[in-house]
């Protein structure tokens, strides 16, 4: 099965359909989520937009589509970064990683974190992208939670903290930040400053 999905059909399948969620988070880093459409995402990836409508009949498919190709290519860059798997790497450094990757930094990070914001906004009148929300939340507050829990057992972070309660209020605080720097409320530089001196406050 998985020989097949390497080759083939199926991977040229998967391949046009990340070439067209390239296309999205291209034009959002440059016009923003509202020059997003069938026709422009066409003439983005060169291709008509029946090839387009083929994949992604709406334009909310297209975001969604966005939205998991700009988690794809962070976790790409979060791997790099950490320097090795999250599993096996420095919990402080998977968290800070993590964490600060929700920052917009360049062209990419903030077209990720726009399609983000915006599939949020859909989830406030969708319940299913709304339930989709939920269940990935739940995993990633637990995935940092359980990087605290590591530290703490290492004698690096007090034991007393809540990790649950902790990893909750620190996406809250990264993602609050991004919004604000995307629309220019404050500076990359200063809301990446902010959220690292929140981590460093953990290991006191």
């Amino acid at each position: 099965m998985a020989e097949r999905r390497t080759r083939g059909p199926w991977a040229e399948h998967e391949q046009r359909r990340n070439d067209l969620a390239d296309a999205v988070l291209a034009i959002v880093a440059e016009r923003g989520l509202a020059a997003v459409s069938l026709t422009e995402v066409a003439a983005q990836a060169g291709v008509s937009p029946g090839r387009v409508q083929h994949y992604f009949p709406a334009k909310q498919q297209l975001i969604e589509a966005a939205f998991e190709r700009g988690n794809e290519l962070s976790s790409a860059r979060i791997r790099q970064r950490a320097g090795s798997e999250t599993g096996v790497a420095d919990p402080r450094l998977v968290l800070t990683t993590v964490l600060t990757e929700l920052i917009p930094s360049d062209a990419t990070t903030e077209a990720h974190m726009r399609v983000r914001q915006s599939f949020h906004a859909y989830a406030f009148a969708d319940e299913t992208i709304a339930a989709r929300l939920r269940a990935l939340y739940d995993d990633f507050h637990r995935q940092m939670a359980d990087f605290i829990r590591m530290d703490q057992q290492a004698g690096r972070v007090p034991g007393e903290l809540d990790p649950d309660a902790t990893a909750l209020g620190l996406v809250a605080l990264a993602e609050g930040l991004a919004a604000y720097v995307l629309i220019g409320v404050t500076l990359g530089s200063v809301a990446r400053q902010r959220l690292l001196e929140a981590v460093a406050g953990l290991y006191h």
